[in-house]
């Protein structure tokens, strides 16, 4: 299953200009606005219909939802736990049609916390595609495809000074796990930013070697409820590795 997924997600390692680092006050202005193309509602609902966005859309989507009620980073989402658990039991070259109904269920409910998770669009790329549903499997391709982008033009990842911007933890290890990259435990190295350190350097095309990535999760803590700790497990990884704790 996770060499599988880790196949779907290579999909994106192709590099991707970054210039589109979010400014609060522009998505907040811009989503808040009915009158405007980014209006969030509006967005959100042509999203969940499955309708392909531009790559403008998809930022104001993504950044938009942090100014959203529904916006809850730090919620335990039982239904992605129970994804995760069920996924080694799960036969990835024949899966009969009760699993996939059973995927397909649980990221749906797991979708209502974390509707912009690279893991859960990309198992349901997997379920749609092995109903022979073509029409959800590509429209669900495509939003992944969309999310990851977004994310990954934010900043380059390569300095503290231009991280890449999240909206959950679990997105920062999905990008370092789309590109084939093996990392280890995630550090917290300021308020605003979190480092993820690779196991072995990579080479980019300039020559110069990553050691590993910069995200800024600052949107995560913004509204923290006091009871809310760092640690807590997080989401399992394409590349094999175990759950993540934050302290």
């Amino acid at each position: 299953m996770r060499q599988l997924l880790l196949i779907l997600l290579l999909t994106f390692t192709a590099a991707t200009s970054w210039a589109k680092i979010p400014d609060e006050d522009d998505i907040l202005r811009k989503t808040m606005d009915s009158s405007s193309p980014y209006y969030y509602t509006s967005l959100m609902v042509r999203y969940n219909n499955l309708e392909r966005l531009t790559e403008e859309e998809y930022h104001y989507l993504y950044y938009g939802f942090a100014y959203q009620d529904d916006y809850r980073p730090t919620a335990i989402n039982n239904a992605f736990d129970q994804l995760y658990s069920s996924l080694p039991t799960i036969n990835t070259e024949s899966p009969d049609s009760k699993e996939l109904a059973y995927i397909i269920s649980l990221c749906n409910e797991a979708m209502i916390l974390d509707p912009f998770s690279p893991t859960i669009l990309n198992m349901l790329v997997f379920a749609y595609g092995q109903m022979g549903d073509k029409k959800r499997e590509e429209a669900y391709f495509y939003h992944l495809h969309g999310i990851m982008e977004t994310i990954k033009s934010s900043g380059d990842g390569r300095g503290e000074k231009y991280p890449m911007h999240i909206i959950m933890f679990s997105h920062a290890t999905d990008v370092v796990s789309s590109m084939g990259l093996a990392s280890k435990r995630a550090e917290i190295i300021s308020r605003k930013v979190e480092y993820i350190p690779l196991v072995a350097p990579r080479k980019m095309p300039d020559g110069k070697k990553v050691r590993g990535f910069y995200f800024d999760y600052s949107r995560i803590y913004r509204n923290k409820p006091e009871e809310v700790t760092f640690k807590k497990k997080r989401t399992w990884q394409f590349n094999g590795l175990k759950p993540r704790e934050y302290k």
